[in-house]
């Protein structure tokens, strides 16, 4: 019993006398931290500039990545991106010896308590959705590094003239806002080479596709003094597929339909409600998809051109339609028929009326002669006349049955060469209608080619 109280007694103290030199390490690394602190901010004013020699320029080591393109607005010419922003800077006054406080090499020390840069982006326009990380890191030698993700709606001149193969360009200029480069300067942390190619941490899954990132240093000279600039140019082009599929494909295949139903006959009657059946449907498809695309003021895109000219088109293909068709039935017209009409019964009234005058004279000649015969031959005299009377009107009518077979015949003859002149100038003008089509479909091409082309 007595044994077994005492092994319980030596673990007891084993465990104390290996746990209190941990605690007391423990209570002295923390006590370091907190004299470490204490060391750094007493009498630290962060109202001034960390140098100790005034006319030395504190330098400003700046760095950017590109994290994802959220919002393009081409009407109020405003782009929305999310950015991962670094800062990196030499405190003389927030400097220590390691070896005086446990070799503490870095720690963390609140942002509102230190002097921070006034570095600021000159195309900002709006405050973003970033997050306020309220801490950043020091080192023993005085290096403070400010890592930051920031949400930067900023201007941007955009051109959608050539949507949606356009190719984007914004900058961002990183600036102070009071310091002259006497006082501040800015300079790039990595080399522009690697800026620009570094796509590591964007989100490439999106509507817009990054091109590259050049970054330039230069100096702003003002009245005010000269200051110290560095530019970012986040280079973008847009994923076009999505575009091509649901706006451009939709309108070529009316195009194309538009096209083929040249081939109809020209006296179809259906050629007229099919061309204006795809002029009333290419009218609502552009209604439909005016939402998608981009709003601008300054020009009108090159997708806006490619509807209008195409409705255009096809108004000219209906009014080419119309046109021969008129021509086609001009042979047709309700002028010619009582012409025609009134000509034939002419005919006929003159040719009755000869036949009357010539029935009547043959009549007194005959009661003339039965006045100076006898009355047996009169009989004999009036049977031949009118026998002769009886031929005469056959013969007559005969040869108006004839005359009417002939004009027939020539207006059938008449008419097929019209039809034939009416497909040939159907056929010319469908030429003509191909030519500024292709014209057309090739400058539109070229011109989308050449503002889509970037070259990095």
């Amino acid at each position: 019993m007595r044994s077994s109280a005492m092994v319980h007694l030596f673990l007891l103290v084993t465990v104390l006398s290996v746990s209190l030199p941990g605690s007391s390490a423990f209570h002295m690394k923390n006590s370091s931290v907190h004299d470490l602190t204490n060391y750094l901010l007493t009498d630290y004013s962060k109202g001034v500039r960390p140098v100790k020699n005034w006319t030395q320029a504190t330098t400003i080591y700046i760095d950017l990545f590109i994290h994802a393109v959220l919002d393009v607005d081409g009407q109020n010419q405003k782009l929305t991106s999310s950015i991962w922003y670094r800062q990196m800077w030499r405190d003389e006054f927030l400097t220590w010896n390691s070896s005086q406080f446990d070799g503490i090499e870095e720690i963390s020390l609140p942002l509102s308590v230190i002097w921070v840069p006034d570095i600021v982006i000159n195309e900002f326009v709006e405050d973003g959705k970033s997050p306020d990380l309220p801490y950043v890191y020091v080192s023993s030698s005085g290096t403070i590094r400010n890592y930051k993700p920031m949400q930067v709606v900023s201007a941007c001149n955009l051109e959608t003239y050539a949507f949606p193969f356009d190719v984007q360009n914004c900058s961002l200029t990183f600036s102070s806002c009071l310091h002259t480069v006497n006082d501040l300067n800015i300079s790039i942390w990595r080399s522009s080479e690697e800026i620009s190619k570094d796509k590591s941490i964007f989100l490439n899954d999106g509507e817009w596709e990054l091109l590259s990132v050049p970054s330039s240093f230069e100096i702003l000279h003002t009245q005010g003094g000269n200051f110290a600039q560095v530019h970012f140019n986040l280079v973008i082009r847009r994923r076009p597929m999505l575009y091509v599929v649901n706006i451009l494909l939709p309108s070529i295949l009316l195009m194309v339909v538009d096209l083929m139903s040249f081939y109809l006959p020209p006296n179809s009657r259906t050629r007229i409600m099919f061309k204006t059946s795809i002029l009333v449907g290419y009218t609502v498809f552009r209604v439909n998809m005016a939402d998608e695309l981009p709003a601008t003021t300054l020009m009108v895109p090159l997708i806006g051109v490619f509807f209008i000219v195409c409705m255009v088109l096809m108004v000219l293909s209906l009014g080419k339609s119309i046109f021969v068709i008129k021509f086609l039935h001009m042979d047709k017209e309700d002028t010619r028929g009582p012409l025609v009409s009134q000509c034939l019964l002419l005919t006929k009234n003159n040719h009755r009326d000869d036949t009357e005058e010539k029935s009547l004279s043959s009549t007194t000649e005959i009661e003339e002669n039965l006045d100076g015969e006898g009355e047996a031959d009169r009989a004999d005299l009036l049977s031949s006349t009118s026998d002769d009377l009886k031929m005469g009107e056959i013969l007559a009518e005969v040869a108006l049955i004839r005359s009417n077979m002939l004009k027939m015949e020539s207006e059938e003859i008449w008419h097929t060469h019209w039809l034939t002149l009416c497909y040939k100038l159907d056929s010319l003008l469908f030429k003509a209608y191909m030519l500024v089509f292709t014209a057309y479909a090739v400058t539109l091409s070229l011109l989308w080619w050449a503002w889509s082309s970037y070259t990095v």
